[in-house]
């Protein structure tokens, strides 16, 4: 049965080895997965990888964001489930189920996860980039949009922020959803870069299976008890 900290994701959002390390011996008994991104994997590479399985069973994100032509995307992939991540994120705007080869290959149980749209962006950058006026006025139009995609493309989920969970969800109930930017009510994160942030239990009620929490839990003066509220806040909202 699925606990309260088995939804939580914590991110490894460090450049060093023993810092990593020190965060997964910290909560590997607190939280569900561990998230290593472009900066942990570009200085310490499988290594990385390879410490995480070694000291706990807590699984691994691979937080990667591939985004290349579809060879090179697929033989990434492939080398990627070679050391066991749970998950792999990729961009997937190419759509055409190219990605379909890639899941039925997996020599694994590694799954896909397509981005979305960045939690750190907002209205004024898409129109900035240039996006159709109809998905700078309803970031979840644009949102629901890509999540059709990864599935047409062959994803097994999708990275989404809470705001628009609930509107894949209602479509497409088989994806798998992870979540990015949560905010717990009860922390405070200065200069904060995300600016499409929920709280642990909306994002569960509206469907989330996975949730990335980040600083509430790093910048806390007690990182597993933080963790800890963050799991019975999960399992209330379950309850309700």
């Amino acid at each position: 049965m699925k606990t309260g900290k088995d939804y939580i994701i914590f991110p490894l959002d460090v450049s060093s080895y023993d810092e990593a390390m020190k965060y997964v011996t910290l909560l590997k008994d607190s939280v569900g997965l561990f998230k290593v991104g472009l900066e942990l994997f570009a200085s310490q590479g499988p290594a990385i990888l390879i410490g995480i399985r070694e000291i706990t069973n807590a699984r691994v994100f691979l937080d990667l964001k591939l985004h290349d032509i579809p060879e090179t995307m697929r033989r990434a992939f492939l080398a990627a489930t070679q050391y066991g991540p749970e998950f792999v994120s990729v961009h997937c705007d190419q759509g055409d189920g190219f990605l379909d080869e890639v899941a039925k290959s997996n020599p694994g149980k590694t799954k896909i996860l397509a981005i979305t749209l960045l939690t750190s962006l907002g209205s004024k950058n898409l129109a900035t980039l240039g996006f159709a006026d109809e998905y700078v006025k309803d970031l979840s139009r644009l949102v629901l949009l890509r999540a059709r995609i990864a599935k047409e493309a062959g994803c097994h989920g999708i990275v989404c922020s809470g705001r628009e969970v609930a509107l894949i969800k209602e479509e497409m109930s088989d994806m798998i959803a992870l979540t990015p930017g949560i905010r717990p009510e009860w922390s405070v994160v200065g200069k904060d870069d995300q600016k499409r942030i929920v709280t642990p239990a909306s994002a569960v009620k509206n469907g989330a299976d996975y949730i990335v929490v980040g600083r509430p839990i790093r910048d806390a003066k007690d990182p597993r008890d933080a963790a800890r509220r963050v799991a019975e806040e999960v399992e209330s909202a379950l309850q309700e």
